[in-house]
C-alpha cells in the first residue's frame, strides 16, 4: 500500500487552491482527479463571475469567504497575469413590487462588509445601460468576471512548483478510517489503495458520494446526521447571437434556488444568459446529462425580457449547462458551504468540502486558508 502525507480529491477550482496552499506550507501533496483533465465539471460550467458578497446571509461562510476571496482572487490574478476583470454588475428591480427586495440586498450587502454598492435610479442605471429596462438598480462596482481556466492553470503551476502532483483518471471508490490514517480506494487503470494522513475531499458533485463511501466513522448520531444528502440542480446558458447589448453585468433580483437567469460576459466581451434552475431527480453525479433542451429558451427569453424587451426574437441558441452541488432540495433554503474538519466530525486529518456552490470560484483561495487551519 502506497503511502502520502496528504492528498487531495478532486482538481477542481476549489481543490487545486487547496493543494497549492497545503503544499506551500511544505507537504507532500497528491491530487487524485476521477477525469482526464483538471477542472472539467463544475469548474468548466458556470458564469465566470467574481462576485462581490452581498447575496449571502450575514455571518454566514458563504458571504465571509466571498468578501475575503475577492480581494485574494483580484491580487492573484494580478500577480500571476490572469486574465480578469473588474466590469461591474447592475442588480435591477423591474416592478415596484421588487423595491423592497433590492432595498433588503443594500442592507444585506452593508452588513456583510461590501460598501461600495450604490442605489441607482431608473435613470441613472440606463444612463449606464441603455438596453436596460428598471424601475432602480443597485450597482456593484466590485463585481468581475476572470478566465477560471487560467486560474486554474496558475494554481495548479504553484502547487506543482511547491513539490504537488496531479493524478488523473484516479477517482475515488471509497476509503476506511483508520488508526493509521485515511485509506483511500483509487479506480482507474492500475486500481490501488494509499493510506495518507491527511485526506480533503474536494470532489464537488461528488463530494458527498465520497464522504458517505468512507467506511469506520463514529457510529455516533452525531455522526451519521453529518453525512451530506446530494441535490443536483441545473442551470443552462443560452448564447445571443449579435453585437452585445451590454457592456457590464447585470442580474434580476435573486430566486430561490440561484441569482436569476442573468447576463453575464466572456472576456472578449461576448453575451450569454443563465443560469436557469432545473432541478435534476437523480441520486448520482454520474447520472447527469450535461445536453441543454431547446425548449428551455421560451422561458429564458421570457425571463431576460423583464430587464431586456429588446431581445430579438430567435437570438438564443443552447450553449452549456453546469449543475449545482446543492445539499438540501427545491424546497429548502440555501445551504451554507460546509468545511467539516476534525473539530466538527473527530476524524483526524480529514476535511470535507460540502456544498461548495457559487460563490465557490470567488471564494477558492480563502476556502484553501479555511483548510489549511483546520488541518492545523
Amino acid at each position: 500500500m502506497d503511502k502520502i502525507d496528504t492528498l487531495v480529491i478532486g482538481a477542481g477550482v476549489v481543490g487545486l487552491a487547496a493543494a497549492r496552499a497545503l503544499a506551500q506550507t511544505g507537504r507532500d501533496v497528491v491530487i487524485l482527479e476521477a477525469a482526464d483533465a483538471f477542472g472539467t465539471v463544475t469548474s468548466a460550467r458556470n458564469s465566470e463571475v467574481v462576485h462581490a458578497g452581498l447575496y449571502y446571509p450575514t455571518g454566514s461562510r458563504k458571504a465571509q469567504l466571498c468578501v475575503q476571496g475577492r480581494e485574494q482572487l483580484y491580487a492573484y490574478c494580478a500577480e500571476r497575469g490572469i486574465a480578469h476583470r473588474r466590469c461591474g454588475k447592475l442588480i435591477v428591480a423591474t416592478s415596484a413590487a421588487q423595491l423592497d427586495k433590492l432595498d433588503a440586498l443594500h442592507a444585506q450587502a452593508r452588513a456583510n462588509g461590501v460598501h461600495d454598492l450604490q442605489r441607482l435610479t431608473a435613470d441613472e442605471a440606463r444612463a449606464m445601460e441603455p438596453a436596460l429596462a428598471c424601475v432602480a438598480a443597485l450597482w456593484s462596482p466590485s463585481t468581475g468576471i476572470v478566465d477560471s481556466h487560467g486560474l486554474m492553470l496558475a494554481l495548479l503551476g504553484d502547487a506543482e512548483a511547491a513539490g504537488a502532483s496531479l493524478a488523473l483518471c484516479s477517482p475515488v471508490t471509497g476509503g476506511a478510517v483508520t488508526a493509521e490514517g485515511l485509506v483511500l480506494d483509487v479506480g482507474g487503470a492500475q486500481p490501488m489503495q494509499i493510506l495518507a494522513r491527511e485526506v480533503v475531499n474536494a470532489a464537488g458533485l461528488s463530494a458527498p458520494a465520497i464522504a458517505r463511501s468512507l467506511r469506520g466513522w463514529p457510529a455516533t448520531p452525531e455522526a451519521v446526521a453529518q453525512q451530506p444528502t446530494p441535490y443536483f440542480c441545473k442551470g443552462n446558458y443560452f448564447a445571443c447571437s449579435g453585437r452585445p447589448a451590454f457592456s457590464r453585468l447585470v442580474y434580476p433580483i435573486p430566486e430561490a434556488a440561484g441569482l436569476g437567469v442573468h447576463v453575464t460576459l466572456d472576456l472578449g466581451g461576448q453575451m450569454r444568459f443563465g443560469p436557469d434552475v432545473e432541478w435534476l431527480d437523480i441520486t448520482d453525479a454520474a447520472q447527469i446529462d450535461y445536453a441543454v433542451a431547446p425548449e428551455r429558451v421560451q422561458g429564458m427569453a421570457e425571463a431576460i425580457r423583464r430587464y431586456w424587451p429588446g431581445l430579438p426574437d430567435g437570438a438564443l441558441q443552447p450553449s452549456y449547462s453546469g449543475v449545482r452541488p446543492k445539499l438540501g432540495g427545491p424546497d429548502a433554503a440555501a445551504a451554507d458551504f460546509r468545511i467539516d474538519g476534525p473539530a466538527v466530525h473527530g476524524v483526524p486529518g480529514l476535511v470535507q468540502l460540502l456544498g461548495i456552490e457559487s460563490p465557490g470560484l470567488t471564494s477558492c483561495l480563502a476556502i484553501a486558508d479555511e483548510v489549511v487551519r483546520a488541518l492545523s
